[in-house]
């Protein structure tokens, strides 16, 4: 009888990270900010980034968004040219006050849809309008929807923002220290829902000046000192003694 040799196993396909950033450098005239970091953030990975002012978190996010044009280095989403595949939610929430939380979130999808021409008048095609239901359902905030945006709390109103940066269909969402200005309860509330995400397959990065926060919602902890990163490793391995040494020493202006 005929046999047939095993086959040899197929070999894994490698999986680019869901954000790669290389060689990332930022400068203002003289002061170097960010100095070659390099950083990967996987697909379901919230990852917390600490460090004092002027270490270069904040930074570092925004020239993966484009809000700053780096230096050098290189930035992909899933091994790709970044090209707006990245959301983003600010520590200031930056919203339109007397529009609807409906319309709000529907602005996310302002950039991959071509009815930006029609946007003035606040005609959204009903397919836009339902996703955006769905992203409030998600942050927990769908009967809210067609009430004034202003009249929400602190943390109501980041939920909102997190909503709306979902309807950009994102696979990394960046949050640049979205709890530093709400009160503890509403920060372990946004924190939690952005733990959630992950879940659902999307990268998570995250600053956040609260290493408590860092710890109880973190895959990975980041620790950045003068533009490169001083340490890694889980919310276990990192010590206090690592992060005081993050914070004392580095005091300059962010």
């Amino acid at each position: 009888m005929r046999t047939t040799e095993p086959l040899p196993p197929i070999a894994a396909i490698p999986v680019a990270p869901a954000l790669t950033i290389r060689g990332l450098s930022k400068t203002f005239g003289d002061r170097v900010v960010l100095d070659g970091l390099d950083l990967d953030v996987a697909a379901g990975e919230l990852v917390s980034l600490l460090g004092a002012n002027g270490s270069g978190k904040s930074t570092a996010l925004k020239c993966v968004v484009g809000l700053e044009t780096p230096s050098a280095g290189v930035v992909q989403i899933e091994g790709a040219p970044v090209e707006r595949r990245a959301a983003m939610v600010f520590q200031g929430i930056h919203l339109v006050p007397r529009r609807s939380v409906l319309d709000n979130v529907c602005a996310g999808a302002l950039g991959r849809l071509t009815w930006r021409h029609s946007w003035s008048t606040w005609a959204v095609p009903n397919d836009v309008r339902e996703e955006a239901m769905a992203c409030l359902a998600r942050v927990g905030l769908a009967d809210r929807a067609h009430d004034r945006t202003g009249r929400l709390s602190g943390g109501q109103q980041q939920r909102v923002a997190i909503a709306r940066a979902l309807c950009q269909r994102a696979p990394v969402l960046l949050a640049d220290e979205p709890v530093s200005a709400l009160d503890p309860a509403a920060a372990e509330q946004v924190m939690t829902l952005l733990r959630s995400l992950t879940n659902d397959g999307i990268a998570v990065a995250a600053v956040l000046h609260q290493p408590d926060l860092a710890r109880r919602h973190s895959d990975r902890i980041v620790g950045l000192m003068h533009g490169r990163i001083d340490f890694t490793g889980s919310p276990r391995d990192v010590t206090d003694d690592l992060i005081g040494q993050l914070y004392a020493a580095d005091r300059g202006a962010a």
